[in-house]
């Protein structure tokens, strides 16, 4: 069902509004510029994200764009399940986006494509459409391409580093702390465990460093995203100990932020092993202190 979901007050339906054109999995660097060109155009920011899809999964869940969305000053979303829109014609779709949206401007990338077979070009939106619309080229960052595609690349390989400057922000997993098995506790590591989607693209397993913001404070943290092979568990779980965080965190919304892979996943020989590679892992996050 198509949605537009209002996130400020700034929006009122049926008014002139500057609407930006992809797919957007969230926002990367090449985006947060089209973005700043709406934004001087003065009128209400909204953006088109497609739910669902050819089985990819996403960067971000629609839950955790939103939020990227609401926090970046656009105003509002118009989201597009895949299913209703993917055998429309260029200019049927454009006429949707005209209906709905009300645009006085469309911003895009140059290599943006749209309608049933990706035919519909920037061009096209030109010479066909009722609305001015502004090509911007491609961002570069150490002459590569900045995409999705590209982001996911480095996710999948554990580079998060990079990911996170192609993103121009860090790459995260937001969601609600559950009950686990409170091993970590036992061991003077408690964990918070918040669930990795099933439509979300994956990490490369590993233990990583991570930020976590919590009553508006922010704590560094170890995150282990996979299995527990010292427990015999091989369950993947994204677990997330809090350096200096007191307190209970069942039922909190946690954003957890990937900073960098600091190893694998390995199995120990023994508990005290673990909580001695664990004790490592916390000096190699907090040197900096």
């Amino acid at each position: 069902m198509l949605n537009i979901i209002k996130l400020t007050d700034n929006y009122k339906q049926g008014e002139a509004t500057a609407m930006l054109l992809g797919g957007f999995d969230g926002l990367h660097a090449g985006h947060r510029l089209l973005l700043s060109y709406a934004k001087n155009s003065g009128l209400p920011v909204g953006i088109m994200t497609i739910i669902g899809g050819k089985g990819e999964k996403s960067l971000f869940t629609a839950s955790e764009r939103e939020s990227i969305f609401k926090e970046s000053g656009i105003d509002f979303v118009f989201e597009l399940p895949f299913s209703e829109i993917k055998d429309l014609s260029p200019e049927q779709f454009m006429r949707l986006l005209e209906k709905e949206c009300k645009p006085k401007l469309f911003v895009c990338g140059e290599d943006f494509r749209f309608g049933a077979g990706a035919k519909g070009t920037p061009e096209i939106i030109k010479t066909k459409g009722q609305v001015r619309v502004e090509i911007q080229p491609l961002l570069k960052i150490n002459n590569e391409k900045v995409s999705s595609t590209t982001v996911k690349q480095y996710v999948g390989s554990g580079d998060i580093k990079t990911a996170n400057a192609l993103l121009g922000a860090p790459f995260f997993l937001q969601g609600e702390v559950v009950s686990g098995r409170q091993v970590g506790r036992d061991i003077g590591f408690p964990t918070a465990n918040v669930a990795y989607p099933q439509e979300k693209f994956p990490l490369k397993v590993g233990v990583y460093q991570t930020e976590i913001k919590v009553d508006g404070r922010t704590y560094k943290g170890i995150t282990n995203y996979g299995a527990r092979p010292t427990f015999d568990n091989a369950e993947v779980w994204t677990e997330t100990h809090l350096i200096g965080y007191e307190g209970d965190l069942y039922g909190k919304i946690l954003r957890v932020n990937f900073i960098n892979y600091i190893r694998d996943v390995k199995k120990f020989d023994s508990v005290s092993a673990l909580q001695k590679q664990l004790e490592e892992d916390k000096r190699s996050v907090t040197k900096d202190d």
